[in-house]
């Protein structure tokens, strides 16, 4: 799930001091219109260098040329892969997706994603029996890297399967939560997620939603006012592991 505001054009826009010049790298990170936010992971990746083009699954016609791009980040969405009203922008990332990995673009893909991911390349999306909704500490596979572990702000109703050729790295009851093949990475979770984010989501149907299931709005609010002081660091460190997983050609 996803809402709030976008990063287009604040490649300059750093939280620490890194040069606006001929250095920057380009990215492109692709969502919904109204819901375009990478926030700690995109922070961190502007402090890393990265100028951000976006481009909104509502345009299925124009998206940006992989030509001279660096990275991919794919964002988190209220739709669901298998949604019929969906299908021909869900076919259209899809195509996108494929060809990022032809070309062997580091790509990082989060909760829709993620599941994008898996989709395009042969493993499977399907309605979760536990959705997930507030803050998780998944639990690491042999030789995961240490953030892997969370804590993760979660909200999902669908669950993926690592397609062939990618190891599941951490994991909830749910489904896998982190995933990694190649120069691709995928979460399950929301490593991006701030206050601000989380209390949007509310605001725009997720209380309710929290509700049905028995949830309180109020504690996950202030749930995140606690974990987002680890979260963000984690975010940064996960940023820094997939860089540096990618850059070697793992």
């Amino acid at each position: 799930m996803t809402r709030g505001l976008g990063v287009a054009g604040r490649s300059c826009d750093r939280v620490e001091p890194v040069p606006c010049d001929a250095r920057a790298v380009r990215a492109v990170v692709v969502g919904n219109r109204d819901g375009l936010d990478a926030g700690f992971v995109g922070g961190h990746l502007r402090t890393r260098g990265f100028r951000f083009t976006e481009a909104h699954r509502e345009d299925v016609g124009g998206w940006p040329d992989l030509d001279g791009i660096d990275l991919v980040l794919t964002l988190g969405s209220e739709w669901h892969v298998g949604r019929p009203e969906a299908a021909a922008s869900v076919a259209v990332e899809v195509a996108y997706v494929r060809d990022v990995i032809a070309r062997r673009i580091p790509f990082l893909g989060i909760c829709f994603g993620a599941q994008v991911l898996s989709h395009a390349l042969g493993g499977t999306v399907s309605r979760a029996v536990r959705p997930e909704i507030g803050w998780y500490e998944p639990v690491p596979a042999p030789g995961a890297p240490a953030v892997a572990a969370g804590p993760w702000m979660e909200w999902h109703d669908d669950v993926f399967t690592a397609p062939e050729g990618f190891e599941v790295l951490a994991s909830t009851p749910s489904g896998p939560q982190l995933i990694a093949g190649g120069r691709a990475v995928g979460t399950q979770f929301h490593p991006e997620a701030t206050e601000t984010m989380v209390r949007d989501w509310l605001e725009h149907g997720g209380a309710e939603q929290h509700r049905s299931r028995g949830g309180d709005p109020d504690e996950l609010l202030a749930a995140t006012r606690r974990n987002t002081t680890r979260s963000r660091p984690a975010a940064e460190e996960l940023v820094d592991w997939f860089l540096a997983r990618t850059a070697a050609g793992t």
